[in-house]
């Protein structure tokens, strides 16, 4: 089979069409990875390159060891890679050790992965532990609305994540954990993966301050669908804000513990504190 045959390739480069058309990827912004099942490997193995050197991933990542990974290339244009996939996607595969990786397919014009590679295999090594394996695909973008409030909202896991559920009640059914926030960080490097890794223990999403936002799911819908509900609901926050400091209504503590029977979900209570004034919007005070 031809790698651009694939049903994960035909899905990768869909997400990746679908996130630019969003506006949450200019010029060669945000990345994607996703790990290859071994069945997909076996049907594709015949089409890899034998003679590329292994280089140091930049992160140790052991519980990836001999695992395939499909990457977005650094420097490459989301915009373009539908047009011409072969440029701009890789695979790589990963050592007995999980610190060095090779190409295998791709980068047809002598490219390289995502410079954000160690942060993205990182938390692929924490989700395929947390998950059973369930978790495939990280997911890096530029979502605007997001990185406007992290300009303007305390940057802690339980503000956002309660200002976010308010904003739409299908956001505590999407990510009834929350979303996490890491502090700006120069991005790109194993520093940033930690302190990120760290966090998708028990988050999917995280928030990067002044950058944008990490998603991880088991599949290519559920990842984006994400990603986009999160973004939404920063749209309409966004929008409330500018109408005025101060919300007329909201969805109450109350009622978001009633969606916990019907949909079948666990809030955590610290997220759902007794505000001094609810009607105030953090940070607009």
């Amino acid at each position: 089979m031809r790698v651009l045959e694939s049903k994960f390739m035909r899905d990768f480069i869909n997400m990746v069409q679908e996130g630019y058309n969003q506006g949450w990827h200019e010029r060669n912004g945000g990345n994607l990875t996703y790990r290859i099942r071994q069945h997909e490997v076996e049907a594709i193995r015949d089409r890899f390159y034998d003679h590329h050197d292994w280089l140091p991933i930049g992160a140790s990542v052991p519980d990836l060891a001999g695992e395939f990974f499909l990457v977005t290339g650094t420097g490459q244009f989301f915009r373009n890679i539908p047009v011409d996939p072969e440029v701009g996607l890789g695979i790589i595969e990963l050592d007995d050790k999980g610190e060095n990786y090779r190409i295998v397919w791709g980068w047809a014009e002598g490219g390289r992965p995502t410079s954000e590679l160690p942060s993205h295999l990182l938390n692929h090594q924490v989700k395929k532990r947390v998950t059973n394996g369930r978790h495939r695909i990280i997911y890096h973008a530029h979502t605007t609305n997001i990185i406007a409030l992290s300009f303007v909202l305390p940057l802690s896991d339980e503000v956002f994540t309660r200002e976010l559920w308010e904003m739409s009640t299908e956001c505590p059914v999407v990510f009834p954990e929350g979303i996490g926030v890491v502090d700006w960080m120069v991005p790109g490097g194993r520093e940033i993966g930690i302190v990120t890794s760290r966090m998708m223990e028990k988050y999917s999403a995280v928030i990067w301050a002044m950058h944008g936002m990490f998603c991880s799911g088991a599949t290519f819908d559920e990842t984006f669908g994400l990603m986009h509900t999160i973004e939404k609901s920063a749209e309409i926050l966004v929008k409330v804000m500018m109408m005025s400091p101060r919300k007329r209504q909201t969805i109450t503590p109350e009622n978001l513990r009633a969606l916990e029977g019907p949909f079948h979900i666990t809030l955590d209570e610290r997220f759902l504190y007794e505000k001094p004034d609810d009607s105030i919007i953090p940070g607009m005070e």
